[in-house]
């Protein structure tokens, strides 16, 4: 029979705290993002005299209308959202698929140079090579204006890798033992054993991905030339400083502060979408292979 234990005062104090902490951490992080969403379909002169507020008085969508007019940008508002979910899957895809095989290897332990290869991978971590000598190696291995050169230069995340080389390195060794008897090879260990074991890990490191392949405007900025190429972040980024530009034009109409808030909730949505999928492996995934290897 299953007895309760009944709470300290000392318990049921510390429980309040931290449920009172966590509450307003939520309420500071919730309420500014309403507020955004709120702003977008409000007008300018509400978003002007109203210093913080969740349902506008005036409902409008002339701001989201700007975004996607047909006759201004919206083409290549459409275009560049394409361009931005291509880069993101096939990045996300080409990330996890180099960080799992790169981790796996590593942890084997009678893996010949094992251990140079993790002191070359932990000094990417400390040192880089820097703005300027990446660009030339980019322009230099004819990735410049590619697609190519939005994944490739950060294919590989050292921290994730290191995470998920801890993970593998800790899977109990008669599973591996068990498989090798049965004549399964090291691709079929890690294909059929490793990674299903790693759902957790592969989702919260893809969510990862993802969001940075989708929130990557700098790179498209230093590596693009052809504006059909661009990504939807960078669009927005350059939608946000015409807006600012035409504040200095009184000829020029555009919703200024509405226009920037539609276009944070237009890049944020996305990946709104893809995470509720992802939350049941995301708690779970945060800490794997978070032990020493």
């Amino acid at each position: 029979m299953l007895t309760y234990k009944r709470k300290t005062i000392g318990e049921i104090i510390g429980d309040v705290i931290i449920y009172a902490v966590l509450t307003v951490l939520a309420i500071t992080m919730v309420i500014p993002f309403l507020y955004v969403i709120a702003a977008s379909f409000a007008t300018e002169t509400e978003i002007l005299t109203r210093p913080l507020f969740i349902i506008p008085e005036t409902v409008t969508v002339d701001a989201y209308k700007r975004i996607f007019d047909l006759n201004d940008y919206g083409t290549r508002v459409f275009q560049s959202l394409g361009v931005s979910v291509g880069v993101t899957l096939v990045g996300t895809l080409a990330s996890l698929f180099f960080t799992t095989t790169m981790a796996y290897g590593l942890s084997r332990r009678n893996l010949v140079g094992r251990n140079i290869m993790l002191n070359c991978v932990l000094f990417t971590m400390v040192f880089s090579g820097g703005m300027i000598p990446t660009f030339l190696v980019v322009k230099g291995l004819g990735l410049y204006d590619t697609y190519a050169a939005l994944i490739l230069p950060g294919v590989i995340s050292a921290y994730n890798m290191l995470i998920s080389k801890n993970f593998f390195q800790e899977l109990p060794a008669g599973l591996e033992e068990a498989a090798s008897i049965d004549g399964c090879t090291d691709l079929g260990i890690f294909v059929k054993i490793a990674l299903p074991l790693s759902l957790p890990m592969l989702a919260t490191f893809g969510l990862f991905y993802a969001v940075g392949y989708w929130n990557n405007y700098f790179g498209a900025l230093l590596y693009l030339e052809s504006q059909e190429k661009y990504p939807f972040t960078l669009i927005l980024r350059n939608i946000v400083f015409m807006a600012q530009a035409a504040e200095a034009d009184p000829n020029v109409e555009l919703p200024q502060e509405t226009l920037k808030m539609a276009i944070i909730v237009v890049g944020t949505v996305p990946i709104l979408i893809v995470y509720p999928f992802l939350q049941k492996h995301f708690a779970a995934g945060v800490m794997v292979g978070a032990i020493k290897g």
